[in-house]
């Protein structure tokens, strides 16, 4: 097997509303099926993310307890940026927005920088780029 692409599957609510979730942080509507839309696509750059209206997977819940913890059930998916300084941006962007942004900027011992986000779905996305190595 040769893989060739992977694109994650989102389960959402709302598709134009998640649409409009996503454009905030810069991506884009791809594409969408159905009247009103219930599939859709999100994309940035050559990433893209799939948005199912209630199906193919499941939701999250409520916010977890601890800022690292997955104990809503949501799932999770790293965006992987060229700089730490994008991710510095991304978060100081969410928090302008009023986006759940439950772990700041933090420089993590896998070499790291990341901070993580909520989409209204509970789906967490951990923000991440490599720090430099010395």
């Amino acid at each position: 097997m040769k893989l060739i692409g992977l694109t994650p599957i989102l389960n959402v609510s709302n598709v134009p509303e998640s649409f409009a979730w996503f454009e905030k942080l810069g991506w884009h509507k791809a594409w969408d099926w159905g009247d009103p839309p219930t599939f859709g696509g999100v994309a940035c750059g050559e990433s893209e993310i799939f948005l199912c209206e209630d199906g193919q997977g499941a939701r999250g819940g409520p916010m977890p307890r601890e800022p690292w913890d997955n104990q809503a059930g949501s799932t999770w998916m790293s965006w992987w940026l060229e700089t730490t300084a994008e991710v510095d941006a991304v978060y100081e962007l969410a928090l302008k927005l009023g986006i759940p942004a439950p772990w700041p900027p933090t420089d993590m011992p896998w070499n790291v920088r990341e901070c993580h986000i909520r989409h209204p779905d509970g789906h967490t996305f951990r923000v991440s780029a490599h720090l430099t190595c010395e």
